[in-house]
């Protein structure tokens, strides 16, 4: 087990705030977080690149805060690769294993093991110069795996690939994690988090903000910071009011907006959230069952993975998800009144 305990580092105006947390062996985590969060610092930390001014980092209970990179059994793979260019991938595979001072035979016997696991056997006198970008992805993991680290620490390791080769990676990777490899892994694509994660940190501003099963983290977020990661668009900060209304409890936005909604909880701040696809919009008022029926402005349409984000000023941004039928279907464009509508069972309420 990896314990992150407390890790405290300044650069600057950039600290790293008191980080901690548990990886267990076998598990897939994932940091999470924009440019600039502390993602990479915190793994060259845990890598023993960076020192921390405080804190600690423990391998089985043992600390290893003042290791070096050598003596720490781990495998850190680069976002630019680091493959020697003057070397044959059999060599750059061979390079770690001659410092560890083995056999001639041992050394074959692994880079045979690693080459047919991550299907290169047929690169092994290739230079890394004429490879494609996806072969050399594997070769660097393959050498990084070469000496069985403890744990593998991954650096944006998709950041720079086509997306067929990243969904190449993605399988080797979730292969190597069901065989039990552990794996850090550090990433600001949502998608690629759910893709890969068993546990997802989220970063922000150089704090953890939220740590857990990957599930629970992407589908409860707890703050908007978050949300705008896992890709929920309404996500509204309100006050809940002990005033009830035909069993519904009404919360109030920002700009003193009422909406209602079912929640066991009658008061206190937090969040609505409301899916895109929760949300029909009407050119007329409309008589409805829908508890929540608000008039705006369409500011813009955005073309999405699964339809079109017809995102719409009610005195709060709301954002709608039609289909491309549906946006002829009401011929609607940026700039026309439309009344948006969902229904109170419809919004969730996650307490600050």
């Amino acid at each position: 087990m990896i314990r992150i305990d407390r890790i405290f580092k300044s650069f600057g105006s950039f600290q790293i705030y008191d980080v901690s947390l548990e990886i267990e062996p076998g598990d897939y985590v994932v940091l999470l977080g924009d440019s600039g969060s502390g993602k990479s610092v915190l793994l060259e930390i845990i890598a023993g690149l960076t020192p921390p001014d405080s804190g600690h980092i423990f391998l089985n209970n043992n600390d290893i805060t003042d290791l070096p990179i050598r003596s720490r059994p781990f495998g850190m793979v680069f976002q630019d690769l680091a493959l020697f260019p003057h070397l044959t991938v059999k060599n750059n595979l061979a390079y770690p294993l001659k410092a560890r001072h083995l056999s001639k035979a041992e050394i074959n016997r692994r880079i045979m093991e690693l080459s047919e696991n991550l299907d290169i056997a047929n690169l092994l006198n290739r230079f890394p110069n004429t490879l494609s970008g996806g072969e050399r992805q594997r070769v660097a993991l393959a050498r990084t795996l070469a000496t069985e680290p403890a744990c593998l620490l991954l650096d944006e390791p998709l950041t720079a690939i086509d997306a067929h080769i990243r969904k190449e990676i993605k399988s080797i990777l979730r292969k190597l994690n069901r065989n039990g490899q552990t794996i850090i892994h550090v990433t600001h694509d949502y998608q690629e988090a759910m893709s890969l994660a068993s546990r997802i940190g989220i970063l922000e501003n150089g704090r953890l903000i939220h740590f857990g099963q990957a599930v629970e983290v992407l589908k409860n977020p707890v703050s908007p910071f978050m949300a705008s990661f896992t890709g929920i668009r309404n996500f509204i900060p309100v006050t809940l009011s002990r005033d009830l209304s035909d069993g519904l409890v009404k919360a109030w936005t920002e700009q003193n907006i009422p909406l209602f909604l079912q929640t066991e909880k009658d008061h206190g701040t937090g969040y609505l959230m409301i899916p895109e696809d929760a949300v029909f919009l009407s050119l007329l008022p409309v008589a409805t069952s829908a508890a929540n029926q608000l008039k705006g402005e369409i500011i813009e349409i955005i073309p999405a993975h699964y339809g079109n984000e017809v995102v719409i000023d009610v005195g709060f941004s709301l954002v709608a998800l039609l289909t491309s039928s549906g946006i002829d279907r009401l011929s609607i464009k940026p700039g026309d009144v439309v009344y948006a509508c969902f229904k109170a069972t419809a919004i969730r309420f996650i307490k600050k």
